[in-house]
């Protein structure tokens, strides 16, 4: 079989299943996936800087250790002045700034129901307004004495599980050299070229799609913060680039950042609905962009899967592992469809066949000769003695 022939259905029907298969473990093995995952992220954004230390004439050791330190001190430098500049002069001003999001939030609801009232005298004779109202209060009452303590409890769970993705970038930088060499020694003689081109394609898969969900997000980031600016909302790129992140995972992430513009929007603006129905417009019209234009000219190319695939992939996933399918479903996908269809044609391929069923006839044989001589040396009769 060619390089160039694709795989057939039978090959397929096993990709996916596979994939609904890893879906389960890594909802089952959360604590373990997401680490993993933003692990192999980091692993591929410092594998340039480390190879060029390398080349430097750094060892790998010394390379991945010296990008792993300044990444994460760069990141904790970063990560304390956002959250000074958050906190401001005053002590509470978190809790102020939060609470002020939230009644612009409220206040922005409001006012749509107040302008569909007017529109629609059918919605005012619904009392649509004072029900919608008396739904925000009940939930936002009793919201802290309910959910606070369980979302506090399970941050609290999930910081030590975060603090693996360090450890794993260092050492996926440090020896995945070594551990491609480790599986290509398990691999029989005949299958070795073969089993070096599945490891460079698999590797080659996981970095072209982290590389393009880079560039979708700096793309996605520009758009929207450039959109948001025009119309005159605050802070525009760092709620574009939240947003952006939040796009990683299919269809929620689009949800809450959608919900997170508006907020901001209503906030800035809070008598004049008009400006978070114009930050809905523009995170439309990013959303359109990214789905039709962006995501084809990165991820698309990136994984190399049809379109309709990558769709029925999202729902399965999403059906499958919930939020945790959504965000998980191309990458695996991705990586399971180099390796089913490079071991599809390993087990479809003759020649390859042929060749391995011989050098197994030889090793017999040569066992066999070994055996033969090792008895004659002990003066024991050989099995091939009264022939």
């Amino acid at each position: 079989m060619t390089g160039g022939e694709r795989a057939g259905p039978v090959v397929w029907t096993g990709i996916i299943a596979a994939t609904c298969v890893l879906l389960l473990l890594a909802q089952q093995m959360l604590w373990l996936a997401l680490p993993f995952l933003f692990g192999a992220v980091l692993h591929y954004i410092l594998l340039g800087p480390m190879q060029r230390l390398v080349r430097a004439g750094f060892s790998r050791n010394t390379a991945g250790l010296l990008v792993c330190l300044l990444f994460f001190a760069l990141f904790t430098l970063a990560m304390t002045a956002a959250f000074s500049w958050s906190r401001g002069p005053e002590e509470d001003s978190w809790e102020k700034t939060v609470g002020l999001y939230l009644d612009g939030g409220v206040a922005f609801v409001h006012n749509t129901m107040t302008l569909l009232e007017k529109k629609f005298p059918l919605l005012a004779e619904m009392h649509l307004t004072s029900t919608v109202n008396e739904a925000f209060k009940t939930f936002t009452d009793n919201f802290a004495e309910k959910h606070l303590g369980e979302i506090l409890v399970a941050l609290a769970t999930w910081i030590p599980s975060l603090l693996l993705a360090p450890f794993l970038t260092f050492f996926f930088l440090r020896d995945g050299l070594r551990f491609k060499k480790f599986l290509a020694r398990a691999v029989p003689n005949a299958y070795f070229e073969r089993a070096l081109y599945l490891l460079h394609e698999v590797d080659q898969t996981a970095r072209r799609y982290f590389e393009g969900l880079l560039k979708l997000t700096f793309l996605d980031t520009a758009v929207l913060a450039l959109g948001l600016w025009t119309i005159g909302v605050s802070s525009p790129l760092l709620l574009g680039l939240f947003c952006a992140v939040l796009a990683w995972v299919p269809f929620v992430g689009s949800v809450v950042g959608c919900v997170l513009v508006v907020i901001v929007a209503s906030t800035d603006a809070p008598h004049n609905p008009f400006i978070a129905y114009g930050a809905i417009g523009v995170f439309v019209l990013v959303r359109l962009l990214d789905d039709f234009v962006f995501m084809p000219l990165t991820l698309g190319r990136s994984l190399r899967v049809h379109p309709l695939v990558t769709v029925l992939m999202i729902f399965i996933g999403g059906a499958l592992a919930g939020v945790v399918g959504l965000m998980l479903v191309l990458p695996l996908l991705g990586v399971v469809m180099v390796i089913g269809e490079t071991l599809g044609r390993l087990v479809t391929n003759p020649r390859l066949r042929a060749r391995h069923r011989y050098a197994r006839a030889l090793r017999t044989r040569q066992a066999s000769v070994d055996l033969d001589i090792a008895r004659e040396r002990r003066g024991a009769p050989t099995p091939n003695a009264g022939l």
